[in-house]
């Protein structure tokens, strides 16, 4: 017997006013009648990303968020900075949707023979408005999962493990043979770590506590520089003259860590240089800031020579740039290794309600390793 589908369903909202005040909230919406190339999906699991606390919050001041409504309807609001309003000029007095993937059931399928194939089937999507209880997307943005794998295990299958992905692919295209990556002890640095054993790609990760060391040696790390000790940065500069790392990926953004990790890759290609150059070494050096887990300005010293550079990565340019094939065969590799490789692991799983509450969202928050949470649209 199928489930009746029903003609309203909730969606988390996420608004900033030109007053300067954050509100988000659950509104009822109409449920979408799928188009020829469409399937309508029942949201079983999304996962809370940074990037999707980016849209989410703003750039408001969490910390005088106050609380309203009723534990249904829940409300929150919050202040954003005026100096801060600026940036958040393109989203101003427009209620927007949030989350950027998730998973569920196919309840609904358009005309096509690929939308009615999926009909019924355990999927996958990326695309928008993921924190909701229903959602039409197009084909092309689901990836069907393995028989017997549930919306919980396939929630993340998009985001982190593209991600991871593109980061391997960016390096080889790129020419360089090693990479850097930072905040590596989150379920991104994990699946990278997995990535490169398996490729046989060598990885400096950067993590910031002995514990995170540990964590990441267990999994088969072994290359791993706390930048808590006070020996970090010749740790750092070691692993790069034992691995070759010329490219690194950083997702704090702000501060001076990817600075620090220029410099010390200067120092490393010295350490191993014939003859000495004013201009420093002529192999080129590459950072990306790919998140703002640091959302202080990005500051470094020009202590790495002339060949080098600095700039941001994002998902969706990078599959753009390689093409749909080659973006498809990516996908089908996250599918054939999701409970392996590219497993996610979530410390609570919340319902869209809750996603509100003060206690979740001090939690969430904090966007610390360890602490992910998943939200489930059809719970409660």
């Amino acid at each position: 017997m199928t489930t009746p589908i029903p003609g309203t369903a909730l969606q988390l909202r996420s608004l900033i006013n030109r007053s300067g005040e954050l509100e988000l909230s659950l509104a009822t919406v109409d449920v979408p009648t799928p188009a020829a190339n469409e399937v309508l999906i029942r949201v079983e699991a999304a996962p809370l990303n940074p990037s999707d606390l980016g849209l989410l919050f703003g750039a408001a001041d969490m910390s005088a968020a106050k609380f309203s409504g009723t534990s249904a309807a829940p409300l929150v609001t919050a202040p954003v900075p005026e100096k801060a309003m600026k940036a958040m000029a393109g989203r101003l007095d427009e209620s927007m949707p949030v989350g950027n993937e998730g998973a569920g059931v196919v309840v609904a399928a358009g005309a096509s023979p690929a939308a009615q194939a999926l009909l019924g089937k355990t999927v996958a999507f990326i695309g928008g408005a993921s924190y909701s209880q229903y959602r039409a997307v197009a084909v092309e943005q689901c990836l069907l999962l393995p028989d017997g794998a549930t919306p919980t295990e396939g929630a993340s299958s998009f985001v982190n493990p593209l991600t991871a992905l593109g980061m391997v692919e960016t390096m080889r295209n790129e020419g360089h043979k090693a990479l850097v990556h930072t905040a590596a002890a989150s379920n991104l640095g994990q699946m990278l770590v997995r990535i490169c054993a398996a490729d046989g790609v060598k990885l400096v990760n950067i993590v910031r506590s002995p514990e995170q060391v540990a964590l990441l040696r267990g999994i088969g790390a072994e290359y791993v520089c706390d930048s808590s000790a006070p020996t970090f940065l010749a740790d750092l500069t070691d692993a790069l003259v034992a691995t070759g790392a010329t490219i690194g990926f950083d997702a704090t953004g702000g501060g001076k860590l990817g600075g620090q990790i220029l410099g010390c890759m200067e120092a490393a290609l010295n350490k191993t240089a014939k003859e000495y150059s004013r201009y420093g070494s002529t192999t080129h050096k590459q950072v990306y800031l790919y998140g703002g887990l640091d959302t202080s300005p990005t500051e470094f010293v020009r202590s790495f020579g002339m060949a080098w550079g600095m700039g941001g990565w994002l998902l969706f340019p990078f599959l753009g740039k390689v093409g749909a094939a080659r973006a498809q065969q990516l996908k089908d590799r996250v599918a054939a290794e999701l409970k392996t490789t590219f497993a996610s692991h979530y410390s609570k799983e919340i319902s869209l309600a809750e996603t509100l509450s003060a206690e979740a969202i001090a939690d969430y928050n904090k966007r610390a390793t360890g602490t992910k949470f998943l939200i489930n649209p059809a719970k409660g």
